[in-house]
């Protein structure tokens, strides 16, 4: 999973750098394709088994470049954490996932909507994960992140990202069926590095 991981991070390091090298690329809309960067505050709801749930927050960012008609790649880095979450155990996690986007924008300019999914790498530390070996302190394990979102354009070079919601789906162990499906929403600033 790690060298799958790698490559699709890597290919994700050279589009971007393609996107961001060289000539403003013109696509047949007779617009510049972007790259974005965003700044997020987020927070991930986690249900914990028995029924009970509790928030971790925390902050992210994100890179996105179109490459054709809307279609892009995206990458994301997010870290939240959460304080005594049962019996004293708290838990951080960051997550670093990366694949396709797409983002349409209003006839105005003004609005952008975009769904991406994105595919990587959860690593949960300062927790405890139950192991054959015995309880563990950090564990790394598969995530995925289906969703979309708002921007706001208020100039050529900003936007405010209103919204976003994700489904993200990590496999940490937790004595049951070693999977999560959590809620993560966000919001913050991005700045518009090619237009």
């Amino acid at each position: 999973m790690r060298r799958t991981f790698c490559t699709l991070l890597l290919a994700g390091v050279i589009a971007t750098t393609s996107a961001l090298s060289g000539q403003t690329a013109i696509d047949t809309r007779g617009a510049s394709r972007e790259v974005d960067l965003a700044v997020t505050y987020n927070a991930i709801k986690n249900d914990l088994r028995g029924g009970s749930s509790f928030w971790q927050q925390g902050g992210g960012i994100e890179l996105s470049a179109e490459a054709w008609r809307g279609f892009g790649v995206a990458a994301s880095v997010t870290g939240v954490r959460a304080s005594n979450i049962a019996n004293g155990v708290n838990l951080t996690t960051v997550t670093t996932v990366f694949g396709p986007r797409y983002t349409w924008i209003a006839s105005s300019g003004k609005i952008a909507l975009f769904g991406q999914g994105l595919i990587g790498e959860a690593h949960g530390l300062d927790s405890v994960f139950p192991s054959p070996q015995g309880a563990l302190s950090d564990y790394n394990c598969f995530a995925l992140q289906t969703g979309g979102g708002v921007d706001l354009r208020l100039s050529k070079r900003f936007a405010v990202r209103a919204v976003q919601a994700d489904w993200l789906r990590t496999q940490f162990p937790n004595a049951g069926a070693n999977i999560q499906n959590n809620l993560r929403i966000g919001a913050g600033m991005v700045l518009r590095l090619q237009r």
